[in-house]
């Protein structure tokens, strides 16, 4: 295992890199004081994750880095289950799915107890989809061509149930005109479904104008956050969204088995959502059998069980994107995106990331040969990425991100192009 070589390492490494058309050459690490790695407070952070001392870490969009405080977290789930047994749900476990919610709701703009826990996005998906009657004249389902497939196939499933599904189609199968997907949204439209950062391109929609045409049909809207929160500031509120869904795995780092749903607060009393399960019960410990009585709160769109190993090592994660703040990643991820697409530019790489700073997320695709092997290729010399296919190798720097790495992964990206 290697660490990241400093620019002066790479320098005599790479006095000129040929490929296939592609060159990086050592003017690419100094192209002025904005291409300068200078004083970022945000890479005090770098100690809280073991994995960035042997590894190039460039994949937080499909797996963000484990903070070492997880693993005290998983320690403190077993040593409570260890010794306090069954009385550990009355000490704090049962109300985990709201008081964990806090967290994200903290990152994401809801309210206190707005936000609930569940194992993924595709159970929030169910959740929210089963509040809906589907066989009445409003039943059209109105879902982007960028939306992540898990999303899609909940929503086709529906068919049975009577909805009718639109699927926008993306032209480019990366972007996705705003005037094609708000022409799609009429008075026939119950529920608009929108990744609000998609998952192959990291191109970002316009929430605010997609949820204004929405409710001014009278249909709601769910937006996937999965690949916006942590990296995007957000506000449901603000927003006025009806429904958020996202996940831990990405850039909060918090690890699989932990979902979140919002719902917009003055909406719990009409919904009851079908997908449902003994926690969401008024008085679940009564144990009554018969039609559901709906607890009050948010609780109401929980379920069975919850994940509390999940929940107990997704916590640091959230606290250190609250601690931090998301405007501050923000800023740093578009100068670190930025970065590398100029130096894609520069090494003749072609890149297939927005330009937009306001449509572009985290992440920046190349569109390089044989993608593939390349990534595999980068993985043995520990710089993780990945790729996905219609699209090209995805790059994503986070907030514990060094630009020297970023160099490092564009000059071992043309080595590997050679």
């Amino acid at each position: 295992m290697t660490s990241a070589p400093t620019g002066s390492a790479i320098e005599s490494a790479s006095t000129a890199r040929q490929t296939q058309g592609f060159v990086f050459t050592p003017k690419s690490y100094y192209k002025g004081a904005d291409y300068h790695e200078t004083v970022d407070p945000l890479l005090a952070w770098r100690p809280e994750f073991p994995i960035l001392a042997h590894t190039t870490y460039m994949i937080s969009h499909s797996l963000g880095a484990m903070p070492r405080g997880a693993a005290d977290a998983v320690r403190e789930f077993t040593d409570t289950w260890a010794s306090r047994g069954i009385r550990a749900w009355e000490e704090g476990w049962w109300d985990m799915p709201v008081t964990i919610g806090d967290l994200i709701g903290n990152i994401i703009g809801a309210g206190p107890g707005e936000v609930v826990m569940q194992q993924n996005v595709s159970i929030c998906q169910w959740i929210v989809t089963s509040c809906f009657n589907w066989n009445g004249p409003r039943n059209k389902l109105v879902t982007d061509g960028l939306n992540f497939p898990s999303n899609d196939y909940i929503y086709y499933g529906l068919e049975r149930q009577g909805a009718r599904v639109v699927s926008v189609p993306s032209p480019d199968g990366m972007t996705l005109p705003l005037e094609d997907l708000l022409a799609a949204i009429d008075e026939e439209t119950q529920l608009v479904s929108i990744s609000h950062v998609a998952f192959r391109s990291s191109y970002v929609q316009d929430l605010a104008a997609i949820t204004k045409r929405a409710h001014e049909v009278g249909a709601m809207i769910v937006a996937d956050l999965y690949q916006s929160t942590g990296i995007l500031p957000l506000d449901v509120r603000a927003l006025d969204l009806d429904f958020a869904t996202g996940g831990s795995v990405k850039w909060l780092c918090g690890g699989p088995g932990a979902g979140y749903l919002y719902v917009r607060r003055d909406l719990w009393p009409r919904l009851q959502p079908a997908a449902t399960g003994w926690m969401a019960h008024r008085a679940p410990f009564q144990f009554e059998g018969g039609p559901i009585d709906f607890a009050g709160d948010a609780f109401r769109f929980l379920n069975g069980t919850p994940n509390v190993p999940a929940m107990y090592s997704a916590r640091t994660g959230y606290e250190i994107i609250g601690k931090i703040g998301v405007p501050q990643i923000r800023a740093k991820s578009l100068r670190q995106t930025r970065r590398l697409m100029d130096l894609a530019d520069e090494a003749g790489l072609p890149v297939r990331t927005c330009r937009e700073p306001e449509r572009r997320g985290g992440v920046v695709i190349l569109d390089v040969p044989n993608g593939a092997h390349v990534t595999k290729e980068l993985a043995r010399r520990e710089i993780l990425v990945d790729y996905r296919p219609q699209a090209g190798i995805r790059i994503a720097p986070h907030f514990y991100s060094t630009d020297e790495e970023l160099d490092r992964t564009i000059a071992e990206i043309c080595s590997i192009c050679r």
